[in-house]
């Protein structure tokens, strides 16, 4: 992944609320484990007609949307099932962020496992956002604040180890990698002080 320190992009807005992973990326595009190119199915039944032409009134599908890395959704976001494909689709898409007043739970630990900041916000502060597509907010992961539009700041959750792991760009498992001299300094230390007759008790 990389680092994820500041970002300033407009946003997009989907108003619906419940918006479920199924949504998100339909089920028959899960038989695959490569991220890359997941993002043209991004809300795939959402973005086209039924004769599969691109609905143009679909947010994605509107040219004054291109480059926003910032998705602001109802409430419940990221709900049903499991599928790590979800965050990995919102990515590939294009997106950095998500706001919400209410983000799944499994939704928000895979979403922070690939570098896709989910941002829980007061629902008046997310209804105002929703109300005002395409505007420009900037997200500090050091500061965990979201700055409005009028300069002012409001402050999101965000535990303190998911806030280091988007700093120095990794995940959970690269995280740990990164420990790996110090944990050998330690297994040393502890192995060189360990007695043999501690070693004969252990036994």
């Amino acid at each position: 992944m990389n680092p994820f320190t500041t970002l300033t992009s407009r946003t997009v807005v989907l108003r619906e609320r419940n918006i479920d992973t199924d949504q998100i990326i339909p089920a028959r595009f899960l038989t695959t484990t490569e991220r890359r190119g997941l993002g043209k199915h991004a809300f795939n039944d959402w973005r086209h007609l039924a004769d599969g032409s691109p609905n143009p009134d679909f947010a994605f599908n509107k040219a004054g949307n291109a480059g926003a890395k910032i998705l602001v959704a109802g409430r419940n976001f990221g709900c049903g099932s499991s599928r790590e494909h979800a965050p990995w689709a919102l990515t590939d898409l294009g997106l950095r962020a998500v706001i919400s007043a209410e983000i799944a739970d499994i939704f928000r630990s895979n979403a922070l496992k690939n570098g896709l900041l989910p941002i829980v916000l007061d629902e008046a502060v997310v209804d105002e956002l929703l109300d005002r597509p395409g505007i420009e907010l900037s997200i500090d992961v050091a500061t965990r604040t979201v700055t409005l539009p009028g300069g002012s700041t409001v402050e999101f959750p965000l535990d303190a180890f998911a806030r280091t792991c988007l700093l120095e760009g990794v995940d959970q498992l690269g995280y740990l990698l990164r420990q790996a001299p110090a944990i050998q300094r330690y297994e040393e230390t502890a192995s060189m002080e360990t007695t043999p007759m501690e070693i004969c008790h252990a036994r």
